[in-house]
């Protein structure tokens, strides 16, 4: 029988139901994409693509700026200030990214590694 939200029924916590669900728990490999799925070349590009956007954002907080006042800053549109602070990952390449931070005088650094066992 349904009833009218709120008329008649118990109020149940999300987070109860949502705990009560006996989901297994994975290590994280290091690398979100690659547990998500994506083959692993895709996902170490990804994930350098983040850790370059995160920087870029991180930076620009830091700063105080506006979207406005950072896409001066950076050389760009501010619609691209606008896409990095939304995620949008797929519209930036590496050397992209890369090229933002060089214009406001920050220098990438590469670190190469074996892959953890």
């Amino acid at each position: 029988k349904r009833h009218r939200s709120g008329q008649g029924t118990a109020k149940t916590n999300p987070r109860e139901s949502i705990m009560s669900k006996k989901e297994p728990i994975h290590r994280s490999s290091g690398n979100i994409f690659a547990d998500l799925g994506f083959a692993a070349e895709e996902a170490e590009n990804l994930r350098v693509r983040a850790d370059l956007m995160i920087a870029i954002k991180s930076y620009i907080k830091t700063r105080g700026w506006t979207q406005q006042e950072a896409a001066r800053h950076f050389g760009v549109a501010q619609p691209r200030i606008s896409e990095i602070f939304q995620g949008k990952i797929g519209l930036f390449t590496v050397d992209k990214l890369i090229k933002m931070l060089a214009h406001v005088g920050r220098q990438v650094s590469v670190t190469v590694s074996d892959k953890a066992a």
